[in-house]
């Protein structure tokens, strides 16, 4: 397996990212595309653009009910609107919900995503970028920008739409010359593989790819005690929030209410407010219809006579009285009719100036993968220890005058990368989730450690996400003392692999890392002399060496795997050329490319102290060892690595989970030879290595 290029590129976008690309100011280029100079080229060459990245054809369809040849599919032609309409505008009169009709795609909760979206200008023209037009510098190509997973990204398309009849075959404006959406959710189909891969979600999954805020659901059925709190603070932070009413079957899609609420339909939460009514405080919430019209008439609504037993200056500020779909219900009542409150929580960059507090955020990116950091939930003791750890120091308790209880507020987020991409070769979402420790005095202020099964057999949670879900995200609301805790992240299986986005958004001050051991070597230099050899060892040498006196590569896999296989209960596919070729490299002090007997007694030496370390890790008797424990093993010889390096060496050496001694050897033997390389080119201890090219390719072709 060769790693290397990809190892090569994880560095590279980890550069990248420290220098602030990824974020909304430098947009990562989506498939290396630069907008710019892609326009430069059509309008000097004269040529309208051709997207070869996301072609006019039917894969870029989809791959099941939107297949090649299908019946939806068939008499599909891919039309620009410069060919649709006489006079195509890109934004007619501003950005409406009306510009959002929703075609042959079950993507409604992409739709009601963006339909939010048109209500706050600024996050708007986050994802649909200014300039855009079918005049000024047309070259069929546009540009939208979508957050993903920790970075935003900007996504270049050609114009060429799909249609059907001589209709949109998906998103359309009720303006039929207004083409805007349909060209977002062509960005966002080619973003995600296809037309296809966007059919089935949450509107809280485009509420965070079009803001990079984080989501959070309540069913109001059962609340928590304080929600009328959460929602006057998630408007004070200007938070995006949307809430709806269940349907019991497909008839009940868009029925409305007696009253004239609208069933299975996307209302936005816009205001709270709490009055004295009748010598009472009553408290309020304003709700706004999306479509412009059809309103609540139940208590509260625009001329109900509840408006006339309270304060005239209460009553002049709030009270409406046209039909612009905005209403007032009381608290009580709109948990009575509505099902579900979405929240999504907005970062500090995509607030205005004027908000009055905002989230504090910290985010983390990491992976499981099978065998190394993929450990499965707690029902899984002897892997979930090597899932990745993640610390989080709540630092100040929340500020409410009302709440007696000393805790602080904190929204963890976790969220799983790149799923929707493998819908075609038959993949989906994970289930996934979190559990949360608090740190134990010992612990407390340490960074560089990665706590152990010994620890998790001996200690219970203190929180965890209130499920495991096969969703993108799965976020919780808490609230905690002050105190040093702990957030392991997993799918509920272990041997899953996948990426993942884990936020923590704090009410107030917080510090965040993860937990993860420093890259330390412990090795011992062997002072062995010629005198210090027994004459077993010698004549043992003398026979095995021949007349030369050394042993070379080939002779070392005669040994080495004579030897081992003494060892029945040993599991070996035997010490290839290229192992024994490491073996000689680590102890060859005059580039001879043979062992003399110093050299080759102390490589003895060091083969049968590791033989003990495996021996000590065979849990099982086997012959092999688990690739999970792998990293106790190497820690045992003297490696203390990190998450990533671990990933690499069991992708490296392991088969199957499984790593047997001849790999687990040569292992060790690539990591003391890395290390002393690296010890032996570092300038005054500095941790850092320069290198020219040809001094590169020397020491990693002959490493």
């Amino acid at each position: 397996m060769n790693l290397f290029g990809g190892i090569s590129a994880r560095i590279q976008k980890d550069r990248l990212k420290a220098e602030g690309v990824g974020t909304q100011e430098q947009a990562v280029k989506f498939l290396n595309q630069d907008y710019e100079s892609l326009k430069q080229e059509c309008l000097q060459s004269g040529q309208l653009f051709e997207d070869p990245s996301f072609a006019a054809e039917p894969l870029s369809l989809g791959f099941k009910e939107l297949a090649p040849n299908t019946s939806k599919t068939r008499g599909v032609k891919w039309i620009r609107p410069t060919e649709l309409s006489e006079n195509p505008q890109f934004i007619l009169g501003g950005a409406t919900r009306t510009d959002i009709c929703q075609g042959a795609l079950g993507d409604c909760w992409l739709l009601a995503a963006i339909a939010s979206l048109t209500l706050n200008e600024k996050l708007l023209h986050r994802v649909v970028p200014h300039g855009q037009s079918f005049t000024n510098g047309y070259a069929g190509i546009f540009h939208f920008q979508f957050w993903q997973f920790g970075e935003w990204v900007d996504v270049v398309i050609d114009d060429r739409l799909p249609v059907k009849d001589g209709e949109l075959m998906f998103v359309h404006s009720a303006e039929g010359c207004e083409f805007w959406s349909a060209l977002l959710e062509k960005a966002y189909a080619k973003l995600n593989g296809s037309y296809e891969a966007l059919s089935g979600g949450s509107t809280t999954e485009g509420f965070e790819d079009f803001t990079g805020g984080v989501s959070e659901m309540y069913e109001l059925r059962k609340p928590p005690k304080d929600l009328y709190r959460i929602i006057a603070k998630a408007l004070e932070r200007g938070s995006l929030l949307g809430c709806s009413i269940d349907i019991t079957s497909a008839f009940d899609m868009e029925a409305v209410t007696f009253k004239k609420l609208v069933k299975g339909h996307a209302y936005s939460v816009t205001g709270l407010r709490q009055v004295l009514y009748r010598s009472r405080p009553e408290k309020l919430i304003r709700i706004r219809n999306p479509w412009g019209q059809v309103e609540w008439t139940g208590a509260w609504s625009d001329n109900s006579s509840e408006w006339n037993s309270i304060e005239s200056s209460d009553r002049e500020n709030m009270q409406c009285r046209k039909e612009d779909g905005e209403f007032w219900m009381s608290f009580q009542e709109f948990l009575r009719q509505f099902s579900r409150l979405e929240i999504c929580n907005l970062t500090a960059d995509a607030l205005s100036e004027d908000t009055l507090s905002f989230w504090n955020t910290v985010k983390f990116e990491g992976s499981w993968r099978k065998g190394s950091t993929a450990g499965g939930c707690r029902n899984h003791p002897n892997t979930f220890w090597i899932n990745p750890q993640f610390k989080v120091t709540l630092l100040e308790e929340d500020d409410d005058p009302e709440d007696d209880e000393v805790a602080c507020s904190f929204l963890v987020a976790l969220m799983q990368k790149d799923r929707r991409r493998y819908r075609r070769q038959g993949q989906d979402m994970h289930t996934i989730g979190f559990a949360i420790y608090e740190v134990p005095e010992e612990f407390k202020g340490c960074q560089s450690v990665h706590l152990k099964k010994d620890f998790f057999l001996k200690h219970g949670s203190c929180a965890r996400s209130e499920t495991f879900i096969n969703l993108r995200e799965v976020s919780t609301r808490l609230r905690l003392p002050p105190g040093e805790y702990l957030v392991v992240p997993s799918t509920f299986e272990p041997g899953k692999d996948a990426d993942f986005v884990l936020r923590v958004f704090t009410e107030k001050a917080s510090e965040s890392q993860e937990l993860d051991n420093d890259i330390v070597a412990n090795i011992e230099d062997e002072d062995v002399s010629e005198g210090d050899i027994d004459d077993n060892f010698r004549s043992m040498f003398a026979r095995l060496s021949g007349e030369d006196m050394e042993i070379a590569a080939h002779e070392l896999r005669t040994i080495l795997n004579r030897v081992v296989s003494k060892h029945k209960d040993l599991k070996t596919d035997g010490f290839s050329m290229e192992s024994c070729r490491g073996m000689i490299s680590l102890l060859d002090k005059d580039g001879s490319a043979r062992l003399g007997l110093v050299e080759f007694q102390i490589l003895w030496n060091k083969i049968k102290k590791w033989l003990g370390v495996f021996r000590q890790f065979d849990l099982d008797n086997s012959g092999t060892m688990s690739s999970y424990e792998m990293r106790l093993a190497l820690e045992s010889a003297g490696f203390k690595l990190n998450n990533k390096l671990n990933q690499v060496l069991v992708a490296r050496y392991a088969d199957n989970e499984m790593i047997d001694f001849d790999n687990f050897i040569c292992c060790l033997v690539k990591l003391e030879s890395m290390f002393r390389t690296f010890k032996e080119m570092e300038k005054e201890a500095s941790g850092v290595v320069e290198l020219n090219v040809s001094e590169w390719l020397y020491m990693t072709m002959c490493g």
